[in-house]
């Protein structure tokens, strides 16, 4: 196993374009990590020099404490699992499955023991002889994953290993990661732009946005205490409710102005709000904090105008245009319907109101 450390590392292509500027990340012993953000925002880049696939332009990349910027790829005891999987076609998945283990001249008996052993755990025994092109799709997965498994690394890197699988056997896989983890214990390091892997498969995400981290932290803690407007409307679908409103009342700070709706600011809200009172504030609402009947102690009613219905089984999101044109999402029980144009009454949970600064972005108080 192997504790990575990334001080001040940067990358620049040439002479301006910087796609990682200046991060620093700690990813612990045997951690499951994933790096998370919209494409182009430097996670690849990041995972392909810990890799040593990239040149480090300035920083440093520490396994277990010893700076690796100038060790060489194959001397790094990484395993790299990349999204088109990078398979030999002219091999065979045994020979795909040995070739790194020939390269580093292990006796063949020992070969065998672990292709056998790890054919066994992603169940693909019986394609041992088939060539990639046979393979479906998942196969050619678990085939990728288990020439990373079969070298037993230090640590996983994975570059969205499953982004190339359709949606019901990338549900599948992210549970076969998972109970891979719980079964090594080995550190990975997972890049992925889709938020439902980052919240279901990290013990930690590193969410980042133009080359630089914007929070890391546990799943749920990021989700309900998010940094900035950007993590609040990247993490989660729909995403949270950013809408424009304005500190008021009548001694000047007693609720927050979406005109023609107040709703009412508790206590602790005013405290972190002190010295705002008339002025700009972004208001955040998650869809599952709005709902047709009050379910909580501290609520408030706004009205909508239904704009949309979206049922998806399990639930229904209703997008509502509030009196002054700004929209929300709400998640409601799957038996909700209302028609396009008519009126409908959401219930607030005031214990769950995220405030964030106009001009900044950045998290005025996280509930």
């Amino acid at each position: 196993m192997a504790e990575i450390g990334l001080r001040n590392l940067t990358k620049v292509y040439g002479q301006d374009v910087t796609a990682v500027d200046s991060i620093d990340l700690d990813v612990r012993d045997g951690e499951f990590m994933v790096l998370l953000g919209p494409s182009g925002c430097g996670k690849s880049t990041t995972l392909r020099m810990i890799a040593g696939l990239e040149a480090v332009t300035s920083g440093e990349i520490m396994i277990d404490g010893d700076v690796v910027n100038d060790v060489d790829p194959a001397e790094r005891d990484l395993a790299v699992v990349f999204q088109n999987y990078a398979l030999y076609p002219h091999m065979s998945v045994a020979g795909n499955l040995s070739f790194g283990l020939k390269l580093r001249k292990l006796p063949r008996d020992e070969i065998d023991r672990r292709i056998a052993a790890t054919a066994d755990m992603l169940g693909i025994g019986d394609l041992l002889k088939r060539r990639p092109r046979q393979l479906s799709g998942g196969q050619q997965q678990r085939v990728a994953l288990g020439r990373a498994l079969v070298r037993d690394p230090a640590a996983f890197l994975f570059d969205e290993p499953l982004s190339n699988l359709d949606a019901k056997l990338r549900a599948a896989m992210r549970t076969e990661l998972i109970k891979l983890h719980r079964m090594l214990g080995k550190t990975i390091v997972h890049v992925t732009h889709d938020q439902v892997e980052a919240m279901t498969m990290g013990e930690r995400i590193c969410i980042m946005r133009d080359g630089r981290i914007v929070q890391v932290g546990p799943p749920l803690e990021v989700y309900r205490n998010p940094a900035d407007t950007f993590v609040a409307g990247f993490l989660a679908s729909p995403p949270m409710n950013l809408l424009d409103a304005r500190l008021g009342g009548e001694t000047g700070l007693d609720e927050v102005e979406l005109p023609p709706v107040g709703l009412p600011l508790l206590a602790r809200h005013k405290e972190a709000l002190q010295g705002r009172a008339g002025g700009a504030i972004t208001l955040g609402i998650r869809p599952e904090d709005l709902d047709v009947e009050p379910s909580a102690a501290q609520h408030a009613a706004m009205t909508v105008t239904v704009v949309a219905v979206e049922a998806l089984g399990p639930e229904v999101i209703l997008v509502g245009a509030l009196p002054g044109g700004q929209e929300v999402s709400a998640r409601l029980e799957s038996d909700f319907a209302a028609p396009a144009g008519s009126e409908v009454q959401l219930h607030v949970d005031l214990e769950r109101l995220h405030f964030f600064d106009t001009d900044t972005g950045r998290a005025v108080t996280a509930s």
